[in-house]
């Protein structure tokens, strides 16, 4: 885990030109910590925090990163995070379940006609036939850790193709790049602007969507703890609204792409500080405009995928049967899609 923090004076200041005056917030310089991935899928929270959204609302963000989803959900109840956004695991549903964790919002959604996550294969298992989901029997799936986002859409592709599948858990999101590139693995899915850098580089192969097996899936949410979504509900809907905001910026730059060239390439330019920052801008600027996902508008939340996969995690036996979606969702906080 990484920290990042800074005050965002500038964003603020060029933000604040196009806004009303909102006076003095509730919550002047209130520190909190948001747990992040270094994905394009985090991207809100970047935009909140660089164009000063969260600093209008009186909130001093400092970033909390992360190379998987669990160990941010452990954060958010140990109070490392305050808020965080990543995908539902067992991990949170059982921290839901003892009273730790609260799911406040949705994310990152697949949507018809916007290009999402993909389904990898490695160059070997490729060249041994594994050329489509289809052929996914007997194969070793990557996945983070039993019971992460990758072991849910692995099992869902697989039960639709009536294959079975090998699970491999690897723990970091970066050691599963590492085997898919050697061959210790066979297939993965992730999200596009990681998928189709790596196939662009020539190290996987895409052999399919994830859409085409989950439509219309909640990929993340927006979540924090129990404490927090009862008692602090002034400050969590402050975060929410900034959050939401820089949502609007991403989705009108990247992906319905309607606030014109010049606004979609200072879009680039800001996720950039947070994604691929190991390599030169150049270099960075296709994989995250490829991959940039739809985030729901005012962080609405598709209860339909919730149920969805609070149930898939039900019949693996990773969370208690007695689980139900009140258990792990505060609905008041954000409208369901």
């Amino acid at each position: 885990m990484t920290t990042f923090s800074r005050r965002g004076t500038l964003g603020l200041l060029g933000g604040a030109a196009a806004l009303p005056v909102l006076g003095t917030p509730a919550f002047a310089n209130t520190k909190i910590n948001v747990g992040a991935l270094r994905f394009t899928s985090h991207a809100a929270s970047f935009v909140a925090f660089e164009r000063g959204y969260f600093a209008e609302e009186g909130l001093d963000v400092e970033f909390k990163f992360f190379q998987a989803a669990q160990p941010m959900a452990v954060a958010i109840a140990s109070g490392d995070a305050d808020y965080a956004v990543t995908a539902i695991s067992g991990g949170l549903i059982s921290l839901a379940e003892k009273g730790a964790a609260k799911v406040i919002g949705g994310a990152l959604s697949e949507e018809k006609g916007i290009d999402g996550q993909k389904i990898l294969a490695s160059n070997a298992a490729y060249e041994a036939g594994l050329t489509s989901p289809a052929a996914l029997e007997g194969k070793n799936y990557a996945v983070t850790q039993a019971g992460s986002s990758f072991h849910y859409m692995g099992s869902k592709i697989s039960a639709a193709e009536g294959v079975s599948v090998k699970f491999k858990p690897l723990q970091k999101v970066g050691a599963i790049i590492g085997a898919m590139k050697s061959g210790q693995v066979d297939a993965w899915s992730i999200v596009p602007h990681i998928a189709k850098a790596l196939a662009g580089g020539g190290a996987v192969k895409i052999i399919g969507d994830v859409a085409d097996y989950i439509p219309n899936y909640q990929v993340t949410t927006v979540f924090t703890s129990a404490n927090n979504a009862a008692q602090e509900r002034a400050r969590t809907e402050a975060f929410l609204r900034a959050f939401s905001r820089g949502a609007d910026d991403f989705n009108a730059a990247l992906v319905d792409k309607s606030a014109g060239d010049d606004a979609a390439t200072e879009m680039v330019k800001l996720i950039h500080k947070y994604v691929y920052t190991d390599r030169p801008f150049e270099k960075a600027e296709g994989s995250i405009r490829n991959g940039a996902m739809r985030i729901n508008k005012n962080a609405g939340l598709n209860m339909e995928s919730v149920n969805d996969q609070l149930n898939w995690f039900k019949s693996e036996g990773l969370v208690k049967d007695s689980i139900t979606a009140d258990t792990l969702v505060d609905p008041s906080y954000a409208p369901t899609i």
